[in-house]
């Protein structure tokens, strides 16, 4: 099956769409990858919707990926009183240790280390951002605040510290079990919640130990600072524009999506922009004129992917929602002003071999105005490099290994395809060809680029380009 858009979508699965019958409907909709949040799944269900969206897969004949997202740190606040209280601007009011349910003056927060962690200045938001609190003082197992934004407050509601790095780890013990029952079911990506530092996801991946590629969310101001070190040492990333839009102002947001776009796609690796992207959606058939720009801008500045998370989750009109969301990117995309800005953040390749032969095949592209890079490939490392600078050309991805084409569903522009490893030389070009006609990628006559390395079956040996004429025997063996 071939998508007519290299723009991947990752679609949020949940209570609107956890059929098998939902789940293929969006498949054939356009979704390239499902996520599972582990927020809202029991961790004893996770293998079997993963079986689901595997028996899909197989009758598909087209790899799927598969994110599994760990919930992270859930900070809230105690109970109250008659489970809420009123604060008014610009009073007194005290976090603090004591477990005893609060009024309108105090209230229990059951997370000692920030009470350890916070200091005079820092911002306390209460309700996604709903309530602003001011820290004023503090003392042992003890925080006194000043109201900016009073309101309503009630039980367990959420807590975002915009200004204070925390001494807690991106994994809580509930996220070592889902990630390990994740690993153990098959899952092709990891996201991890609530990174502040490149060492949050280190510890992810020390567990993965290379059996699934490890996501970073950025959704915390804290791993701004931090921001090339975690993009280095993560596989992917993704900008999680909700949790950011509460602990910055949202006016920052924007921009900080552009960022991390273009810092992901310098390094090569695959970008998310998720939150909100069709929300009225959830409960309406048709999106608004902002929501469709909002889409079509993070395609236009080159996203490897764009992420529904209510809207199909939880929304009336998940397979509407995904289908619009390929009609917008198939747009912008049939958009000359899209190649354009593409080619304008382009990155000077680096000084190793795997870009050498990027580079090679995009000026090939370019000169010859070729339709496809055919690239054989164990790790998808070079995969990744070839659709870093984003050719104007699909990159088929030949692989023996599964799990390389399961993850590559990520990365802008790539189509994985499953098959053995070539033979020899001959054997690559030819069944490049074959592939490049079977796929719909290249009728008869036209030229592809096969990139690979010899001596095959080792991994990491990218070393040769070639130019492959399709011929009529490649159509019929097709």
């Amino acid at each position: 099956m071939k998508r007519s858009r290299r723009t991947k979508i990752v679609a949020t699965l949940g209570p609107a769409s956890d059929t098998p019958e939902m789940i293929e409907k969006l498949f054939h909709a356009g979704v390239d990858v499902f996520r599972i949040n582990m927020s809202h799944l029991a961790r004893e269900k996770l293998p079997e919707r993963i079986e689901v969206i595997r028996t899909i897969e197989r009758e598909a004949k087209r790899p799927i990926g598969i994110l599994v997202d760990l919930q992270g740190p859930k900070l809230r606040l105690g109970t109250f009183l008659g489970d809420a209280a009123h604060i008014e601007n610009g009073q007194t009011f005290v976090l603090d240790s004591d477990p005893t349910p609060g009024n309108a003056n105090r209230v229990y927060l059951p997370h000692p280390e920030i009470l350890t962690a916070l200091e005079p200045d820092h911002a306390v938001l209460i309700d996604d951002g709903k309530l602003r609190l001011v820290v004023t003082e503090v003392s042992e197992g003890r925080a006194v605040t000043r109201v900016e934004v009073g309101g309503r407050i009630s039980n367990r509601k959420g807590v975002s510290l915009p200004h204070t790095v925390l001494p807690l780890p991106a994994m809580t013990d509930k996220d070592r079990g889902d990630l390990e029952a994740g690993l153990a079911a098959g899952a092709d990506w990891i996201a991890v919640s609530f990174v502040q530092r490149p060492e949050d996801v280190a510890e992810v991946k020390k567990v993965a130990a290379g059996r699934a590629q490890v996501m970073a969310k950025i959704e915390k101001p804290q791993a701004l600072s931090r921001l090339d070190e975690i993009i280095e040492i993560s596989d992917g990333i993704m900008v999680a524009r909700g949790d950011l839009g509460v602990e910055m102002p949202l006016e920052q947001v924007p921009g900080v999506q552009k960022r991390i776009t273009r810092g992901a796609r310098r390094l090569g690796k695959p970008v998310v922009v998720a939150t909100q992207m069709l929300e009225s959606m959830i409960t309406s058939p048709v999106p608004t004129r902002a929501e469709v720009s909002d889409v079509a801008t993070a395609v236009y500045e080159g996203a490897d992917a764009v992420m529904l998370s209510a809207e199909s989750a939880a929304g009336e009109f998940p397979v509407e929602a995904i289908a619009t969301m390929n009609r917008i990117a198939e747009q912008v995309e049939r958009d000359a002003l899209y190649w354009s800005i593409l080619m304008a953040q382009r990155s000077e390749p680096e000084p190793t071999a795997s870009d050498a032969i990027a580079a090679a095949a995009h000026q090939i592209v370019d000169a010859l105005g070729l339709r496809a890079i055919m690239a054989w490939t164990h790790s998808g490392s070079t995969v990744l490099r070839l659709a870093r600078a984003r050719p104007n050309a699909s990159v088929i991805a030949l692989t023996p290994k599964r799990e390389t084409a399961r993850r590559l569903t990520m990365a802008w522009g790539v189509h994985p395809i499953v098959t053995k490893d070539a033979s020899d030389v001959d054997d690559m070009a030819f069944r490049a060809a074959k592939f490049a006609v079977r796929e719909r990628f290249a009728e008869i006559g036209d030229r592809v680029i096969v990139v690979a390395g010899v001596p095959f079956g080792i991994p990491g040996a990218t070393n040769m380009v070639r130019i492959a004429f399709v011929t009529r025997e490649h159509a019929e063996r097709a």
